[in-house]
């Protein structure tokens, strides 16, 4: 049996030994139910359906508490909207550190009822409480419901050969921007103050709920959108695997065509990792109906959320090509992601690079 990784998800390989074929009773009204490259499951309750999510509640002190719950809220809800229907409900469990006191308390939570108005999402229960052994950032769980008519979510069952594939604001945004917040001195030493205080603005970016609630206008299944994918561990290259894997079919992807945030390259060079491997919440991988991606490209960009078609959905025998300057070559998931060696190594110099 495969070890378990010493940081992060665990493989697709221990999951399939160990968690896929234990999943409690079998229920005749589950549509998805867990798999790799789909971000929720999905059940039928009457003529409606139902995605779910279930997620860490992740709070950084070092963001401030303010732009902390921002985050964890996104991060919460970015998983359920990829099912196309609109964030509807939230359970919330907060394990908080004895430390947190009542204004850390009321930062948090009136920020979570901030950013969940904005969405529409209705906070329905939950447990809050301070103890002994619970430590930042896992400070919690919540679940995310989404509700929205029966024929109206995607998943990539819905995919087909010819699809194109467009993917948002491109790579290791999650990345980049957990660097720039806790970095800026450091990024300022090498590419000047005004670069570090811009590049901040990226931490806003990590978020895909305004993605996916724009993309579906264009309409979805056959008339659109057909699947969507939040790239988080291991960026754009393990995302655009897992949903080609899901969708049981192959791909080709042009890589000059994925777009890519100012800053990014920049602060990936600096901290020595690759942005097309690196955890990026923020971007969003959709695949979509040949006749209807151009008008979502131009739907994605008149909302100022940077978007491009960078390839399509083949048959399974072609494999998952990506074509570079150097040619053509076969996607392998990136199985670790770059991002957290990068990130805890500079957390123990931190006071020497941000000196």
């Amino acid at each position: 049996m495969e070890k378990l990784p010493e940081i992060g998800k665990i493989s697709a390989e221990v999951f399939n030994q160990l968690i896929y074929p234990h999943l409690g009773a079998k229920r005749p009204e589950i549509l998805v139910g867990p798999q790799h490259g789909v971000d929720v499951g999905i059940v039928e309750i009457g003529d409606r359906a139902v995605a779910m999510t279930s997620d860490p509640v992740f709070i950084v002190p070092e963001y401030g508490f303010r732009r902390a719950a921002w985050f964890a809220t996104h991060i919460l809800a970015s998983d359920v909207v990829t099912s196309g229907l609109p964030p509807t409900y939230l359970t919330i469990d907060l394990n908080l550190p004895l430390s947190t006191t009542e204004d850390e308390l009321a930062t948090i939570w009136n920020t979570i009822d901030e950013e969940s108005k904005k969405m529409g999402m209705a906070i329905i229960c939950g447990h809050t409480a301070r103890y002994d052994n619970c430590n930042y950032p896992m400070v919690g769980g919540a679940t995310v419901l989404a509700v929205g008519d029966i024929d109206k979510y995607v998943t990539p069952k819905f995919a087909k050969k010819g699809d194109k594939i467009i993917i948002t604001k491109g790579p290791a945004i999650e990345a980049s921007g957990i660097f720039a917040t806790m970095f800026p001195k450091y990024i300022a030493r090498t590419y000047g103050q005004n670069f570090a205080k811009e590049a901040q603005t990226l931490f806003y970016k990590m978020s895909v709920v305004d993605d996916a609630m724009t993309a579906i206008r264009v309409g979805v299944r056959d008339d659109g959108i057909t699947a969507m994918h939040d790239a988080t561990e291991c960026g754009i290259w393990g995302g655009l695997y897992e949903i080609a894997q899901a969708a049981g079919l192959g791909a080709r992807i042009h890589k000059s065509k994925i777009v890519i945030e100012e800053y990014v390259q920049e602060i990936c060079d600096l901290f020595e990792i690759d942005p097309y491997k690196s955890i990026s919440e923020g971007t969003l991988i959709l695949t979509c109906r040949e006749h209807k991606a151009d008008a979502l490209v131009e739907i994605l960009n008149q909302s100022g959320i940077k978007a491009s078609i960078v390839g399509e959905l083949v048959e399974s025998k072609h494999g998952i090509l990506v074509l570079d300057e150097n040619g053509e070559k076969n996607l392998e998931h990136p199985r670790v992601d770059p991002f957290w060696q990068a990130f805890y190594g500079a957390l123990q110099k931190r006071k020497e690079l941000e000196s």
